[in-house]
């Protein structure tokens, strides 16, 4: 969801921007642009709609100069994509350029008021207006720039992250946010600014996570300043970035996503490194000992999700049930947050999210904590909104996660999932010592059985080829792998853009069965588990209706594989982590589909890596 990327210091700040731009492509855009004051003290803005090699054609023949510098990629909210809406934007004047991630609700007030006091407009966009905004603060008050951009953000409703420079002043940019995440980096006589900190780890390790309401003067010549909006300078916490530049490099793939597939055995093994103790065979979560009280006498757990983290959330509550036995339930954080749900003070609220800047999500978690409710967060990413947001959590630790279409981070939480969920069960007393054991020894198990089912990556591909005529699938599963099944049909969706859907197994007399042809592929997950034969029973009466069965099964399964058109065999572990070994061929199955269809797959159309607005 939109990118933004500063630079001032001492190098060429065009290369730093672009380069950026570049690390940001995977969060989703549609246009792309940057402004830089040249050594004269001039503003020069370079924007258009595409990609970023786009943007560097153009602005190739121009020769753009410059030691500090601002830039964005879109994902278009207000506004069709083109060159007029790309960012930066300009105030009317020129004097001021700035980029914008988010949307500002109460735009078309300030447009108005702006228009009555002499503003036009040159484009669609709600940036546009607080551009326009601030130099009209600026102007009317007669302040400085920092004093504008706090005035202007007072009079604003809605989501943000800024970053805004002035024609005359080549040493200072001034950023702020407000529920949308903004880094900066910080070097020896220069600063880096970004919407993560995939373009800053290049340059420099020391970053600092500015929080909701707050405002950084980033001056070449002084040491980076924070405040709020009221002018009380806030502390300055840097911290050390976790990241290299090899995770943010395809390593020889030819696609990020296949390189977050075959990365699964290794994130696996960061996400329970130091979490199980292979000689007592404990596992442990530290944020959730530290609560101990919270979860063992919680009345209810409640996830809270969206998309792929809302699939893991599923499995989770299967989870939480099946082993803690507390009831759970998970809900979609765009309807939580408008549902007005009853939420009791003794309730656990586990929020879901691999970026941990989901807009819902995050939105939920305040909802949540107003109403008393512990709030407990999974995410990927360190210092996120929702790590910060929440009383505390857990890192699944997978790394960065580049491309759209979620992968790794899927398996990860998972894991943290089950992880979680046995921590809870031993402290409450609540599941058999064998049952725990077995689940234990299923996770150490996991590195292994992913490997295994990687080996079968070319046949995949070779099925792939087969069903690339396919224009719908239907995805079945029962038990743990219903939400597979869902996120099975996801993935194929998000990078095929083949529609298909996911059932439970059982419900397909009761509508679903319906479109069963000979062009209709159905994807059944068929591993040995408590609803095997309801799930044999289910395939027959597809294959009675002229279907085409794709089945997952187990290696020395029989009965499936008389019956099954196509067969992908994976090895088995304990039930209740067999979503996490089956996703592993539905995400190939999907990726290779949509190579063949000629799909980008990292960057599939109208999608966002993270959702940061509504």
């Amino acid at each position: 969801m939109c990118g933004i990327v500063g630079y001032v210091g001492n190098r060429d700040a065009y290369p730093v921007l672009v380069k950026g731009l570049y690390r940001l492509e995977y969060r989703g855009y549609d246009s792309a642009g940057l402004a830089l004051i040249d050594p004269s003290g001039n503003l020069n803005v370079y924007k258009c709609k595409g990609k970023v090699a786009d943007l560097e054609k153009y602005v190739a023949p121009m020769d753009p100069q410059g030691q500090i510098g601002i830039a964005h990629t879109r994902w278009a909210t207000h506004g069709v994509p083109n060159d007029a809406n790309a960012h930066p934007h300009f105030s009317q004047s020129h004097d001021i350029a700035l980029v914008h991630n988010g949307i500002i609700e109460n735009y078309h007030v300030l447009k108005a008021a702006l228009i009555e006091n002499g503003y036009s407009f040159r484009s669609d966009t709600d940036t546009e207006v607080l551009a326009n905004l601030i130099e009209y603060v600026r102007r009317t008050n007669d302040c400085s720039l920092l004093e504008a951009v706090q005035s202007a953000l007072k009079q604003v409703i809605g989501a943000y992250a800024i970053a805004v420079v002035e024609k005359g002043n080549p040493d200072e940019i001034i950023a702020a946010r407000k529920s949308s995440p903004m880094v900066i980096g910080v070097g020896e006589g220069e600063f880096f600014l970004a919407s993560d900190a995939t373009p800053i780890v290049e340059y420099t390790d020391r970053v600092v996570y500015l929080n909701d309401g707050e405002i950084a003067v980033i001056n070449r010549n002084k040491e980076l300043k924070v405040f709020t909006f009221d002018n009380q300078e806030s502390r300055v916490d840097i911290k050390r970035l976790q990241m290299s530049i090899s995770q943010l490099e395809k390593g020889g793939y030819s696609h990020f996503m296949l390189k977050e597939i075959h990365q699964q055995p290794e994130t696996i093994v960061d996400c329970i490194r130091g979490r199980i103790n292979s000689e007592s065979g404990l596992v442990t979560l530290s944020g959730v000992i530290a609560n101990r009280e919270k979860f063992v006498n919680a009345r209810r757990i409640i996830f809270v999700a969206c998309g792929t983290s809302w699939h893991a959330s599923l499995i989770g509550e299967h989870l939480i049930e099946d082993i803690c036995r507390i009831p759970a339930e998970v809900e979609y954080a765009s309807e939580f947050r408008y549902r007005n749900p009853v939420i009791h003070p003794d309730d656990v609220v586990i929020a879901v999210s691999q970026s941990g800047e989901t807009a819902d999500t995050l939105a939920a978690v305040e909802l949540a904590r107003s109403h008393g409710a512990f709030v407990f967060g999974i995410c990927n990413v360190i210092g996120s909104s929702i790590a910060r947001a929440t009383d505390s959590g857990a890192y699944i630790h997978v790394g960065p996660e580049i491309g759209v279409a979620s992968t790794k981070a899927f398996t990860g939480q998972v894991t943290v999932m089950a992880m979680l969920a046995l921590t809870v069960a031993r402290e409450r007393e609540s599941v058999d010592p064998a049952v725990y054991t077995e689940i234990v020894n299923g996770l150490l198990e996991l590195p292994s059985a992913l490997n295994e089912v990687l080996k079968i990556d070319g046949q995949i591909k070779d099925l792939a080829k087969i069903f690339t005529y396919a224009r719908n699938f239907i995805y079945l599963g029962r038990g743990y792998n219903y939400p597979t099944a869902l996120e099975g049909a996801l993935k194929l969706k998000e990078i095929s853009y083949i529609h298909a859907e996911g059932y439970p197994a059982a419900e397909m007399k009761h509508g679903p069965i319906a479109l069963i042809d000979n062009e209709m592929p159905t994807i059944v997950v068929a591993v040995p588990d408590k609803t095997y034969e309801k799930t044999v029973s289910n395939i027959q009466e597809i294959k009675a209706r002229g279907g085409k069965i794709i089945a997952v099964i187990a290696r020395d399964d029989t009965t499936v594989r008389r019956m099954a058109d196509y067969c992908i065999e994976v090895p088995v572990v304990t039930e209740c982590l067999m979503p996490i070994v089956v996703s592993i061929p539905l995400q190939l199955l999907a990726y290779y589909i949509a190579v063949y269809k000629g799909r980008d797959v990292d960057q599939p159309r109208n999608l966002a890596k993270s959702v940061t607005v509504e």
